[in-house]
């Protein structure tokens, strides 16, 4: 499946900072709108009941008899606009029509209520009007009765008025807008340049160069971030140097011996006596089991690398016994040298956390060092001890000068003097062991007659 898509950073927080913005100011205008409109209407609705009480006014009582004492004059002052339409009705108590036009009466909760008056929407020949209602209360000294004032009036002026109001707040919002937008937008892209520069940092290094990346004029924010990936390039250092190093290591190591097999060959395949030809290939077959040997070594180097350690699964288990077990699979080897090799326990389990394979790889190297390098007939033990855990490994061969014993634990270091085959990885691979372990393997001397060594091996308790 492709991989999903996802937006830049730069929209991300354009998108986040300006569409907030944008509906917070639109609602503004929208309330600010609708407050002005508020305004203008309420405006016209006083000048709407000012019509209607000045129609009142004219109202008289004559004979018991309510009448409309309102002059030609009058009604042309009052009801005549250059814009808007005027339309009125007076009616009686009893609901017949004194004077005026029909106009509906309020209905429903459209309807609003303001000191008595009553204003509502309404359509008169077929235009949308704003009507107000007055009730007249009946004067009984003047001898008039009661009656109804309703007064209507085209909204061509208020929906002007509400056009004109609309286009000054929106305009102006619409311009803050735009400043604002572009002032977030010059913001934004000022405040990621550090990232933009990062970039192109990280994009002129060669692939060579895993230095870690300056963390100098930085942002705060993104010194995290950038300590996080000096962190990985550390890490990603380490472990090329140590792959790097490996495969050199290997090489220089299997030129040799396969250079060596390729002459044998040669020679054995120019032989044409078959006795001849037996005795070299039987001379390959040394060679063979070195080359094996160190194949083996460098693969097992590589799997106990440092950077294994996630892979390694700790379970407790017996050193004492693990020892014993080793110790004793070593006896007949010991037996072909004439060699002593004992078993000292610690009398009791001792619990440790470990990975009892690589442990016993552990073992294997520095018996087969021990064994390898004591002389004949000599005398090799293995000693557990408690507290802490410790695996003594201790041989009468010749003891390693105090200026080499950092140095065997090298890899393919190997002490000069010394005729013994051996591909000097054998202590390395132990070291690697003990480390994946969170242990710890030295190298003393017990004697001071220049014969004997110990490597002891210290692991923490489970």
């Amino acid at each position: 499946m492709p991989a999903a898509s996802h937006p830049r950073l730069r929209t991300q927080l354009l998108t986040w900072l300006l569409v907030p913005l944008i509906v917070l100011l639109s609602a503004d205008t929208f309330i600010s709108y609708r407050v002005a409109l508020g305004f203008s209407q309420n405006a016209h609705d006083r000048t709407l009941v000012e019509v209607a009480r000045e129609v009142a006014l004219h109202l008289r009582g004559a004979n018991g008899v309510l009448v409309l004492d309102m002059s030609r004059e009058a009604r042309r002052v009052l009801l005549e606009d250059p814009v808007d339409r005027f339309y009125f009705e007076v009616t009686t108590s009893d609901g017949r029509r004194l004077d005026g036009e029909p106009i509906a009466p309020a209905a429903g909760t459209a309807a609003q209520q303001r000191r008595g008056e009553t204003f509502y929407d309404g359509v008169m020949a077929g235009t949308p009007v704003r009507i107000v209602e007055l009730r007249v209360d009946p004067d009984l000294a003047g001898g008039r009765d009661g009656a109804t004032v309703r007064v209507a009036e085209t909204m061509i002026k208020r929906n002007e008025l509400a056009r004109e109001i609309l286009l000054s707040v929106v305009l102006p919002q619409l311009l803050l807008i735009l400043i604002a937008g572009l002032v977030v937008w010059i913001g934004v892209v000022r405040g990621l340049a550090p990232l933009a520069h990062l970039q192109e940092a990280a994009a002129a290094r060669s692939g060579r160069d895993r230095s870690p990346m300056p963390v100098d004029g930085v942002p705060s924010e993104l010194q995290p971030l950038l300590k996080a990936i000096n962190g990985l390039l550390a890490r990603l250092d380490r472990v090329l140097t140590l792959q790097s190093r490996f495969v050199a290591d290997a090489a220089h190591q299997l030129k040799t011996p396969v250079a060596a097999l390729k002459a044998q060959f040669e020679v054995a395949a120019r032989e044409t006596d078959p006795q001849r030809l037996r005795d070299g290939l039987e001379k390959i077959q040394p060679r063979l089991d070195r080359l094996s040997r160190l194949v083996s070594q460098l693969l097992s180097l590589a799997r106990h690398e440092p950077e294994a350690i996630s892979t390694v699964k700790l379970t407790p288990l017996d050193l004492n016994a693990l020892a014993l077990d080793v110790a004793t699979g070593w006896v007949p080897e010991a037996l072909q040298k004439s060699i002593d090799l004992g078993f000292e326990d610690a009398g009791a389990p001792v619990m440790v956390s470990g990975d009892a394979v690589r442990l016993r790889e552990l073992l294997d190297n520095l018996l087969d060092n021990a064994v390898r390098y004591s002389r004949k007939g000599g005398r090799v033990t293995v000693r557990v001890s408690a507290a802490p855990p410790t695996v003594d490994v201790n041989d009468d061969g010749p003891s390693i000068p105090p200026e080499e014993r950092e140095r065997v634990f090298e890899r393919f270091h190997r002490l000069l003097g010394h005729t013994q085959d051996g591909s000097g990885l054998g202590l390395a691979i132990a070291q690697e062991i003990a480390g994946l372990h969170r242990g710890e393997i030295t190298l003393r001397e017990d004697a001071t007659d220049g014969i004997g060594n110990t490597f002891s091996v210290v692991l923490p308790p489970a």
